[in-house]
């Protein structure tokens, strides 16, 4: 479960375990999406009047195509997340680490979901490479370099 009602802290810290699904709607189109799901472990507690502090891990796996020779490219993301929510009266406008409360059904929510999205957008390689010593592909014929001389390399 990624959005926690705020009355459910009340009583002291929570602990967070959840899955952000790779169809979940806070994805935009182009989003590099994790290939079964982004996995949200953590805690989640007050931090004072109307502002809660989330500490602990997004992890998941991406797949990607190798930006020199096109193969798919698998890589593990993993890394320690800390945010801070706040209500509209706490939040500053030109602050971009300070996420908002949501209103749901039963009042004001820390949904997890936009922040865990975006600690998932600045981990994932923009340009991934499945080898540093990657060949890439031949701009003649398209040949893999990778798996020896391409066509246009042989002699006839």
């Amino acid at each position: 479960m990624l959005s926690i009602p705020t009355q459910s802290l009340s009583a002291g810290a929570v602990r967070v375990e959840g899955v952000l699904d790779r169809d979940d709607k806070v994805w935009l189109e182009g989003d590099p999406r994790p290939a079964e799901g982004v996995r949200v472990s953590g805690r989640l507690s007050q931090a004072g009047q109307g502002r809660f502090y989330f500490s602990g891990s997004v992890s998941g796996v991406v797949q990607q195509e190798c930006r020199r020779c096109l193969r798919e490219v698998i890589t593990e993301i993993d890394v320690e997340s800390h945010v801070l929510f706040a209500d509209a009266a706490h939040v500053d406008e030109d602050d971009p680490d300070v996420f908002p409360l949501v209103l749901g059904r039963s009042g004001a929510e820390v949904d997890l979901r936009p922040a865990v999205r975006e600690e998932w957008m600045v981990e994932v390689p923009a340009f991934a490479l499945c080898a540093a010593a990657c060949k890439g592909l031949c701009t003649k014929c398209g040949g893999n370099l990778n798996t020896g001389a391409c066509i246009c390399a042989r002699p006839n």
